[in-house]
């Protein structure tokens, strides 16, 4: 992922942040068939040390877990809060007109080792843990243990669970620190009086001012 040095983030606790408020991530895998790619919520967790552990399940019809069997390498890709940031909205277009239009966002990358796992209690914790990860906002959170028993265990039976021990990490927040002060202003006025996806952004936009 190109890094210029405004954008870099290589802080871990941030890193995982966006994972856990962004789960849904693109796993890609490189294969004799080529390259593939599935969207997947993961889970994420970290040591003392810093090692970073995913893990996810696939349905058992979806041939990508047999791919992974083969892989010395994967990529999961999450994506946090991102939109277009139009040049009108820069106080240099009014003094110079020398601006472009541009893109925020914030993206976390993971490369690691993938191990497809299909050990029933395994798979049953991981849909537990991200069951209760997703439902903590529910009035009535739904639980794993809500489904019958002989249902649960069909179900189990057509997925397979994948774990992946994180090899490198790269975090990038583009979030307009290469303006200056007056041009931020003008892209947090400007996204803060949008939808509540441009509202965000501006949050962060600003969290991020330097």
């Amino acid at each position: 992922m190109y890094q210029p040095a405004a954008f870099r983030e290589d802080d871990l606790a941030s890193q995982l942040a966006l994972v856990r408020a962004n789960p849904l991530g693109l796993l890609i895998n490189q294969s004799s068939l080529g390259l593939q790619a599935d969207p997947v919520p993961f889970l994420v967790d970290s040591d003392d040390q810093g090692q970073v552990i995913l893990r996810a399940h696939l349905s058992r019809a979806n041939p990508h877990w047999q791919l992974l069997q083969s892989a010395q390498e994967c990529l999961v890709v999450f994506q946090g809060a991102q939109g277009y940031i139009s040049p009108g909205w820069y106080e240099t277009k009014r003094q110079t007109g020398k601006v472009v239009p541009t893109w925020n966002y914030e993206m976390v990358q993971m490369w690691g080792i993938p191990k497809v796992i299909e050990q029933a209690d395994w798979l049953h914790q991981q849909l537990v843990a991200l069951t209760a990860q997703q439902e903590a906002k529910q009035q009535q959170p739904w639980q794993v243990e809500d489904a019958p028993a002989d249902y649960l265990s069909a179900m189990m039976k057509a997925i397979v669970g994948v774990e992946i021990t994180v090899t490198r990490r790269e975090g990038k927040w583009k979030m307009s620190q290469n303006r200056n002060s007056a041009d931020i202003n003008g892209v947090v006025a400007a996204l803060g009086a949008g939808d509540a996806a441009q509202q965000q952004l501006a949050a962060e936009i600003e969290r991020r001012r330097r």
